[in-house]
């Protein structure tokens, strides 16, 4: 299956009360940072080989999960002869790769910084604070069947979203729909969902420190090179101290539509 590509370099959360300021995917969610619950839910699809890019406090990521064995089982530490025991060993079949992509780098030239990783295959891009429960198994196939360089998921907006043009034939016609644009399709509205299959490519176009909607996103669109996906399910950006919350209020229940796994 292919490698995912999971952008958490930003700036530092502003959805929990954490003063000293931690990356937004590492927000906690039932007690799980949100990232976990995105490679969580892309595990069950297959998807098991991660690419986090990093920035912002990039060495909590990896202590996350350099220590991930240690943090999600009990441990016995004797403190006289420096030994540690492992008791309900709980893990995940998991390779996960974390490159500081710098602090101030916009999101394109964050992807383009890992292209080394990536090789000449497809991959999977996706922000690290939206949950959604997309099936990813359609997207990788509708991907494959279109034949173009990006294949961009829309979903209904949540009304902190700009909207997207497309045409007739699944086509990008914008990036950000024009005020125009917007008002004839209210009823239909679409917004760019922060999830992308991207054919490899894509790497002849990523030029500079820009975001992927700034610059990649414009170049494709004109080439006819960008193929919505519409996705008509659950799908939020938590960006919100009362987004987070009402997650969490989902996950406790028992009720959060993107825990599609057992």
């Amino acid at each position: 299956m292919m490698k995912a590509v999971i952008l958490a370099g930003g700036q530092p959360s502003t959805i929990t009360n954490d003063r000293e300021g931690i990356p937004k995917p590492m927000a906690q969610i039932g007690e799980m940072p949100m990232l976990w619950h995105i490679m969580k839910n892309y595990a069950s699809y297959g998807v098991k080989d991660f690419i986090i890019c990093g920035g912002y406090k990039v060495e909590m990521l990896k202590d996350y999960f350099a220590d991930f064995y240690l943090y999600n089982s009990d441990i016995t530490v004797d403190l006289q002869n420096n030994t540690i025991e492992i008791h309900k060993k709980v893990s995940e079949d998991w390779k996960v790769t974390i490159v500081d992509t710098g602090l101030h780098t916009a999101t394109g030239e964050r992807i383009n910084r890992i292209r080394d990783y990536i090789g000449e295959e497809d991959f999977l891009v996706s922000y690290g604070d939206c949950l959604t429960d997309l099936d990813l198994t359609a997207f990788a196939k509708a991907h494959e069947k279109n034949g173009k360089l990006v294949t961009m998921a829309v979903a209904r907006p949540t009304g902190r979203n700009e909207l997207v043009a497309i045409g007739k034939e699944h086509e990008l016609l914008t990036v950000h729909a024009t005020r125009g644009e917007q008002q004839r399709t209210k009823s239909e509205a679409w917004a760019d969902a922060n999830i992308y299959m991207f054919n490899y490519q894509v790497f002849n176009y990523l030029m500079g420190n820009y975001s992927l909607e700034d610059q990649l996103f414009k170049t494709l669109t004109e080439m006819k090179q960008i193929e919505a996906f519409y996705h008509d399910g659950f799908w939020i950006p938590v960006e919100t101290f009362r987004d987070r919350c009402d997650m969490e209020n989902l996950w406790n229940a028992g009720m959060a539509p993107w825990k599609v796994w057992e």
